[in-house]
């Protein structure tokens, strides 16, 4: 079986109705996304507290999946149509053969080692060296399987730095990789956030099948303890806009680490969190930067 999936460029002041007229047509799924996810336009909206929040991107990728068979191009004049545009947007049309979506993902993704005592291990594989620490991960739906240089050059400081103990804060924690690995490296409190609740379940479920105690919450639920240490993957926008959250977040004397940020952009987001702390180039790693600083005393 296959399927077939339509995809318009819409503004964000169609890409709602759009997606409603789609469904009311029988899509099997619809979407809306940044059309511009990827490049240099990309438009960061979140839903971190204390900043403005933004309906839709400028510029939307909306996208259907409709059963094989079905006539897509009629499809998209009439969503036109029932969302009361005068003509039909651009769009573009794709075959997606069927697979073993399972089988093909787990292929992926192989044991990473980190460090020579730090290994990644997916669920499905056996760990490669039993007396090394060894986290069992199941990324699910949430973003951080160690593969990623972003990943690895956190999971390395932790490994060098964490002296145990530590309460660590990993802000925008995915699968939770990061806190599961820091606390059983040897830290303390170890907390996790991110504003999406599937990553935070899949994080629970993560640290649950490590039987490691980790709190992992929403931004929302307010997280009271100033972090010894503070890490945060993103990528370079969020990580700007969240410099003073992530400051108020850090004891005095705390060490950060920032992660997610492409080797042109490491001043600009240096600069932002210079007012609060003294900031280093940890790591570079195929084109990414891993910062990491220490937050001045008052």
């Amino acid at each position: 079986m296959s399927w077939t999936t339509l995809r318009f460029t819409a503004s964000a002041t169609t890409a709602e109705a759009l997606s409603e007229a789609l469904s009311d047509l029988g899509a099997l799924s619809v979407s809306i996304d940044d059309a511009a996810a990827g490049t240099e336009q990309e438009q960061p909206i979140f839903g971190e507290p204390g900043m403005p929040e933004e309906a839709l991107w400028h510029s939307c990728a909306v996208s259907a999946l409709f059963q094989d068979g079905t006539d897509v191009n009629a499809a998209a004049n009439a969503a036109s149509k029932l969302a009361g545009l005068a003509t039909t947007p651009p769009f573009t049309i794709e075959t997606v053969e069927e697979a073993d979506w399972v089988r093909l993902t787990q292929s992926q993704f192989d044991p990473i080692s980190i460090s020579p005592r730090l290994w990644i291990v997916p669920t499905w594989h056996q760990p490669p060296m039993p007396e090394a620490i060894n986290i069992q991960l199941d990324p699910g739906v949430a973003f951080g399987t160690g593969s990623h240089p972003t990943t690895k050059l956190c999971l390395q400081w932790l490994d060098e730095n964490l002296r145990g103990g530590e309460t660590v804060l990993d802000y925008g924690c995915g699968s939770g990789i990061l806190a599961i690995a820091a606390k059983k490296i040897g830290a303390g409190k170890v907390i996790g956030v991110d504003i999406d609740p599937q990553a935070v379940k899949a994080a629970e479920q993560n640290a649950k099948a490590n039987d490691v105690a980790c709190e992992f919450h929403l931004p929302d639920n307010a997280v009271d303890t100033a972090a010894e240490i503070t890490v945060a993957n993103i990528l370079s926008s969020p990580l700007k806009l969240l410099a003073p959250l992530l400051a108020d977040c850090t004891a005095s004397g705390g060490r950060i680490v920032l992660s997610g940020i492409l080797t042109p952009q490491t001043e600009e987001v240096m600069a932002c969190y210079e007012p609060w702390f003294a900031m280093t180039v940890y790591k570079e790693e195929s084109g990414w930067v891993c910062l990491a600083g220490n937050k001045r005393r008052p």
